[in-house]
Parts: C-alpha cells; sequence; structure tokens
C-alpha cells in the first residue's frame, strides 16, 4: 500500500483556515497513520513585512471598521476571475511556492483552505507548470469569486448555496462536492455532558451559555453582554472564551467577582467540543469554522453583529436552515437572548434544526473524495 506524500495550505488569516486544514489532516492521520503531511502557512511565503502588514491590517479593519471590510469583500466579489486584479493575487509567492514543492519528493496531493494560494496553485495547474492534482476547501456557506479557478481539480464545499455559486461560474459538476465544512473529527465523537460539567464545575443539568469572540477576540462589548446576562432572572451559568484577547480577559475580573450567575472565563482553547457539549446556545461571531462546529456539535447559534461579507452570508445560511438566529446590536441581542431563554421550546426548535443541518462526518467525506482524485489521477482512470 502506497503512503501519500500530501502538502496542505492554510493561512494564519483568521483561524477557520487553519482549523479546517487542521481536521483534514486528523482525519488523513486517522485513515493511514504513515500519510507524509507538510501543513504550511502560505504568509511563509510572502515577505515577512507584507506579511505582517496584511495581517494585522486584516485584524484591526474587522475589529474596528467592520464596514469598510465588507466594502471590499463585496466590490471585489465582482470581480470576474480573470481581472488584472485576480491576476495580481495568482502572482503572490508564485516563485517561492514552486521552488518549494519542487525542492523535495514531489507531492501526491495538494490541499488549500485559503483562496489566494489555490488560485496562485490552480493558475500553475492550468498552465501544467504544477503536476499534483489540487483540492480547494472553501471555508464558509457564501461564495466570493477569489474562491473561482477552472484550474482547480476539486472544490470540497459546505452546503448546495456554494455548490450553485460554482456552478455558475462554469465550474463542472463532477469537480465539486458537497460534505459539509470539514471539522474535526473531534467535533463528531459522542461526549458526555455530565462528567465534562463536574469536570468543569459546573451544573450538568442548568442551562449553558457560550459566549466566544473567535481566535482574537472580536466579540464586541462581551462586558456589556456578560452583565447582561448576569441580570436574567432564571437560572443559568455563562462560558466566556476570550481567545488570543488577553486585554479582555483581564477586564473581567469585576464583572466576574460581582456576578450573580456562574461565569467561568477562558482564554485560547484547544477543548471547544466539550465546551460546547456543555452548552445549549452559543453567542458568538459567524465564522464558518465556529458555525460548522457548533452544527456537528448540535448547538444552536445566536449570531452578534455579523461583519459584512463571509460572516454576513454565514449569518444567512443559519437563519435559512433554521438552526440560529442573528442580532445586528445590542438591544437585539438582549431581546433574542432574553426570548430564548425564557422560551425553552424557542430554543429546542434551534437545536432540532442543527441536529438536521449537517450530513456529519465532513473531514471522512471530504477525505473520501480527495482520494478519489489522487486514485484517478495516478492511474488515469477517470
Amino acid at each position: 500500500m502506497k503512503h501519500l506524500n500530501i502538502l496542505v495550505f492554510s493561512a494564519s488569516f483568521g483561524a477557520g483556515h487553519v482549523r479546517a486544514a487542521q481536521a483534514l489532516i486528523e482525519e488523513l492521520h486517522r485513515q493511514d497513520a504513515q500519510t507524509k503531511i507538510n501543513h504550511v502557512d502560505f504568509g511563509a511565503f510572502l515577505s515577512r513585512t507584507f506579511n505582517v502588514f496584511l495581517k494585522s491590517t486584516y485584524i484591526e479593519v474587522i475589529k474596528h471598521t467592520p464596514k469598510l471590510w465588507g466594502k471590499f469583500y463585496y466590490r471585489t466579489a465582482k470581480i470576474p476571475p480573470h481581472s488584472v486584479f485576480q491576476r495580481f493575487l495568482s502572482g503572490l509567492g508564485r516563485r517561492e511556492l514552486l521552488k518549494y514543492i519542487h525542492a523535495g519528493q514531489p507531492p501526491d496531493l495538494i490541499i488549500c483552505t485559503y483562496p489566494t494560494v489555490a488560485i496562485v496553485l490552480a493558475e500553475l495547474r492550468q498552465q501544467h507548470t504544477l503536476a499534483t492534482p489540487l483540492v480547494t476547501v472553501i471555508t464558509d456557506y457564501g461564495l466570493h469569486n477569489h474562491w473561482v479557478h477552472p484550474g482547480v481539480d476539486l472544490y470540497i464545499v459546505g452546503c448546495d448555496r456554494v455548490c450553485e455559486g460554482l456552478l455558475r461560474h462554469g465550474i463542472s459538476k463532477d469537480k465539486i462536492k458537497v460534505t459539509g465544512i470539514p471539522v474535526s473529527p473531534r467535533f463528531e465523537n459522542p461526549l458526555s455532558r455530565k462528567k465534562i460539567a463536574l469536570r468543569l464545575g459546573i451544573h450538568p443539568a442548568r442551562l449553558t451559555l457560550l459566549v466566544m469572540g473567535g481566535a482574537y477576540g472580536v466579540l464586541d462589548n462581551a462586558k456589556y453582554l456578560l452583565k447582561y446576562l448576569d441580570a436574567l432572572p432564571d437560572t443559568l451559568q455563562i462560558l466566556m472564551v476570550c481567545g488570543k484577547d488577553e486585554r479582555l480577559y483581564r477586564s473581567l475580573d469585576e464583572t466576574i467577582q460581582e456576578a450573580r450567575h456562574q461565569i467561568l472565563r477562558f482564554g485560547f482553547v484547544n477543548n471547544v467540543e466539550e465546551l460546547m457539549t456543555v452548552s445549549d446556545l452559543i453567542i458568538t461571531k459567524a465564522g464558518g469554522l465556529t458555525v460548522s462546529e457548533a452544527l456537528t456539535r448540535k448547538l444552536p447559534v445566536l449570531i452578534y453583529k455579523p461583519i459584512p461579507g463571509q460572516e454576513e452570508e454565514n449569518a444567512a445560511f443559519l437563519q435559512t436552515i433554521g438552526a440560529g438566529r442573528v442580532a445586528y446590536d445590542d438591544d437585539e441581542l438582549a431581546r433574542i437572548v432574553e426570548e430564548l431563554v425564557t422560551q425553552p421550546e424557542k430554543l429546542l426548535l434551534l437545536r432540532q434544526a442543527a441536529e438536521r443541518a449537517l450530513p456529519g462526518r465532513s473531514a471522512e467525506r471530504a477525505v473520501k473524495h480527495m482520494l478519489d482524485v489522487w486514485r484517478r489521477e495516478s492511474t488515469g482512470v477517470s
């Protein structure tokens, strides 16, 4: 049996692209522990100054001027795949990428969870400069033109809406597989709410709200939110994940000390699947991976102030399937939370929709289709 050599590209512009890549790597190793996998950050192929500038600018824009990001997102979404802008993007890091790929043992398969590197490699693939089959994993529930290129051999997508968007852009149906956005197999495993709750020191049967702001803590006005939740008369408990935002973490000292309800505070965590297991509702930003992980754990989602662009599209997907609600300001957030806390039948309807939302085993399904592409390429059988 041949043990594959696989190259995985993601990028640390937000944690979702990296988490999708890690989910696929976990599943590939689960199927064959001897698979050789190199997981590389696309930013490593850009100049250090340019990469740091892009990353810091992106984080600052989505935290402080999200409407500006939205304008950029929607305007660039209308640019044709072969425009000057797209040709510029398809040249980023091109020479360095080729040099890296050709430096060692040729990979059997390349997987991309970030659009820019996918476009660069797809252009090389179409020009027959790159011989390795290329898989692109779209990590949101909406489609931006930046993902689209005919040189991609296989698209892994989260829902029919993204599939339909690719078809409208001329991508053939046999190149698209709807598997759900890949999440770690850990989110599929049966877990005991009671055991995890007791280990965390919370009540297993009490209504539990999980508040997450993403890896960089971009949940606006978290202190207000906690104070509002604590003022609710119902008996509940709150899990607050601050991510890498140390300032936010420290700023909650007084709020937690004075709280009537139990509030557990966390920084950056690696056990999100456990926190979701003991929760009845997650209040969060609308990242594609966070939404997918919550739905995989059958957890209803309340989106708070979705950033214009991909987050708005993820929020729209949640509302369409009935597994989540969206609050665009503090007053709406307060109203929805009170409604769901005091009317448990409405929270139950959201949970039931979440249970039906995804086909399950997303990473396993995705890997199966990826390996099929490799087999066809290696044997020449279509």
